[in-house]
C-alpha cells in the first residue's frame, strides 16, 4: 500500500501555529507524509512565532498528488475564503473523494466553495455564520466529520483534527 500524502495549506501571513505544527506531527505519527503549501516558499512565521518553509507553492498543487487538502486557520486563512484556485481544489477533492478539511476560519474556505452544503461542519465560533449562510448544518462540535469533509473549531482541536483526518485515510 503506498504511503498517504496530505497537503497543508498555510497563509502566508497570520496562520496559527498550533493548527499547522499539532495537525502535521499527528498525521506523520500515523505514516502520512505531509507537505506545506503557502502562497510564496519564503519563511512563514505563525501567529505565535513558528518559523516554516512551504514544500510547494499554493498555485502548484494537484488534487491527483494528495489524499487530503487541509486549510489551517489563523487571522490570515482569510485569504483563501474567495480564492478561485481554493475553491476549484476543494470542489475537485470532493469530487475525487478525496478528504477536504479546515479548522478554525479556514472551514470558511471549504463553505465558501461549497462542498458544505448540507453538510454537517464547524468553524471557529466567530465565523459560525459563514456556514451556516453556505448551507452547511453548523454543529459547534470541536471536531466534526461528514463523509470525506473533515472540520474543527481552533487550535485546541488541532490534535484531534488531526487524527480524524488520519482515520478517514486509513479507511
Amino acid at each position: 500500500m503506498k504511503m498517504k500524502k496530505a497537503v497543508l495549506i498555510i497563509s502566508h501571513q497570520g496562520f496559527r501555529d498550533e493548527e499547522l505544527l499539532d495537525t502535521k506531527k499527528v498525521l506523520e505519527k500515523n505514516g502520512i507524509e505531509v507537505k506545506i503549501a503557502s502562497t510564496e516558499l519564503s519563511e512563514v512565521k505563525g501567529k505565535l512565532g513558528a518559523r516554516v518553509v512551504p514544500d510547494i507553492l499554493f498555485q502548484d498543487i494537484q488534487v491527483k498528488d494528495f489524499d487530503a487538502l487541509v486549510f489551517v486557520g489563523g487571522p490570515g486563512a482569510v485569504q483563501y475564503w474567495d480564492d478561485p484556485l481554493a475553491h476549484k481544489l476543494l470542489k475537485e477533492a470532493a469530487i475525487a473523494g478525496k478528504v477536504s478539511a479546515g479548522i478554525c476560519s479556514a472551514a470558511a474556505t471549504l463553505a465558501r466553495a461549497g462542498i458544505l452544503r448540507g453538510k454537517r461542519a464547524t468553524v471557529f465560533p466567530g465565523d459560525a455564520q459563514e456556514l451556516i449562510v453556505n448551507g452547511a448544518d453548523y454543529t459547534a462540535n470541536h471536531v466534526e466529520r461528514d463523509g470525506q469533509i473533515i472540520t474543527a473549531d481552533g487550535p485546541s482541536s488541532a490534535g484531534k483534527f488531526g487524527e480524524e483526518i488520519a482515520r478517514a485515510l486509513k479507511e
